[in-house]
């Protein structure tokens, strides 16, 4: 066992909402002894001193003073944050005290999920979590990296795992952006074992970085018998990474995006970041190429004035026309606004209809050659038209059988 004996995690104060802070002190004898401070310790105080009992139970602890400052926090947080404490005490015990898996998160993703929008939220705000499915993006990210302070980081892993086994996403694809490798590689044993769909690689400069998280994640998945794919999404947000941006997007068939990160890359290259994006326009549309090249999905950074909705309109609207297919979200607000720019506008739907229908008709004719109007259609505008079709689905602007009215 480790020489420190007094160990400690989460957050405390006045401004502290749906969290805890917890100090747990192993002592030679007296037993468990717990102070918990809660402003709903008439309500659920007897529950959260069940809880401490349990967790102390399972991980033999037999001697202890362990305080708790609760600030709302949700069981899933009170355990981790113990956990987290406790860890720090003892970090030669592997066990890990799990909650039960909430049965609203075992779906499914598949590699051509449409992923318009993400939000992030950052992993050591457990506050955010309850919440977030409810705003309807696409994919939630449980981000370890840039949001969470270096001091903070183990203590978050069991925080973002217990979510993802706790919290009701509503659908969304459950995400986790893990720290820059090598400590990225550690956060994967938190996380791959508890039904994630997507890790978000950041910083990603080489196709090697994706073959080490690749391995890594089918030793453990292996190890647990997880037989679910989980796909990878490589960040570029450096010039190295836009040079190698195809050998990274093909590294890995479990690789289904790629994202560009403009904070990190226009600091790499010594400019300044600005909503017109002048500046990154050679990397954004280098990152769109190498994904279309991969077969994969292109999708933009996110849009950081979280007040201005016509410019993040425009944002996205610049993104799609340069092939991007999704967007990163720092507030729920702006994910309507993402949403709307990327799905196919009613003229795009209706021209797109008709290049379809004709080329179907050429199809069941036996004709090799499509026409609409006195327009000849070749076959890279029928691979556009069908696209739009799929993202006016993909937007519930079509119903899926619209095809069966075609005359």
């Amino acid at each position: 066992m480790s020489k420190v004996k007094k160990g400690s995690a989460g957050k405390k104060g006045d401004r502290v909402r749906s969290d805890c802070f917890v100090e747990i002190e192993l002592t030679n004898s007296g037993g468990i002894q717990s102070t918990l401070i809660s402003k709903v310790d008439s309500m659920y105080g007897e529950s959260i001193n069940d809880l401490i009992i349990l967790m102390c139970e399972f991980f033999e602890i037999k001697n202890a003073k362990i305080h708790l400052d609760d600030y709302g926090a949700l069981p899933f947080t009170i355990a981790a944050r113990l956990e987290a404490a406790y860890k720090k005490v003892n970090p030669a015990d592997e066990r890990e005290f799990l909650p039960k898996m909430n049965k609203n998160n075992l779906y499914k993703t598949t590699r051509e999920k449409i992923r318009r929008s993400r939000l992030y939220l950052p992993g050591n705000e457990p506050k955010f979590y309850p919440n977030a499915g409810l705003h309807k993006p696409d994919g939630i990210i449980l981000d370890l990296e840039d949001s969470v302070a270096p001091s903070e980081k183990e203590s978050a892993r069991f925080l973002v795992r217990n979510a993802l086994r706790s919290v009701d996403f509503y659908g969304a694809e459950r995400m986790v952006r893990i720290n820059q490798i090598p400590l990225g590689l550690e956060d994967l044993k938190y996380i791959v074992p508890h039904n994630v769909h997507l890790i978000l690689i950041p910083k990603c400069e080489s196709a090697e970085t994706v073959l080490e998280v690749d391995e890594a994640i089918k030793n453990i998945c292996a190890e647990k018998k997880i037989k679910e794919n989980i796909f990878y999404m490589p960040i570029i947000e450096s010039a190295l990474g836009v040079e190698n941006a195809y050998r990274i997007a093909s590294a890995s068939e479990n690789v289904c995006a790629l994202a560009i990160g403009l904070e990190d890359y226009t600091a790499d290259i010594g400019v300044v970041k600005t909503n017109k994006g002048t500046e990154s326009f050679y990397a954004r549309s280098a990152v769109v190429n190498a994904a279309k090249a991969a077969g994969v999905q292109a999708i933009d950074s996110v849009f950081a004035d979280v007040e201005d909705m016509n410019a993040l309109r425009e944002s996205v609207l610049e993104a799609k026309s340069l092939g991007f297919e999704g967007k990163g979200c720092i507030h729920p607000r702006q994910i309507k606004i993402v949403h709307e720019a990327f799905a196919p506008d009613e003229a795009d739907i209706e021209k797109a209809k008709k290049i379809v229908a004709a080329f179907k008709e050429a199809k069941k004719n036996g004709s090799g050659v499509v026409a609409l109007g006195s327009k000849m259609i070749d076959a890279p505008v029928v691979k556009r038209a069908l696209h739009v079709i799929e993202r006016a689905i993909q937007n519930n602007l079509l119903k899926k059988n619209w095809h069966k009215n075609l005359k």
